[in-house]
């Protein structure tokens, strides 16, 4: 749980500030995460969207959305 989020703010500024990464590199992480999360299991190969409207129910059942 964020208690803090000016400082949470800062950090994330100062992190854009300071890590140099052009948008190629960040693709080739996000690609090499997503790969792991496939071999993990923690994601399939299927349509990552499949069951998301029933998440998004849930999620603002829990947190009294309209």
């Amino acid at each position: 749980m964020i208690k803090n989020k000016r400082k949470l703010d800062e950090f994330y500024r100062k992190l854009d500030a300071e890590e140099k990464l052009s948008y190629k590199d960040a693709l080739r992480i996000y690609d090499a995460l997503y790969k792991e999360a496939v071999a993990l299991g923690a994601v399939g190969h299927e349509n990552i969207w499949e069951g998301f409207e029933v998440d998004l129910r849930i999620a603002k059942a829990i947190n009294a959305l309209p």
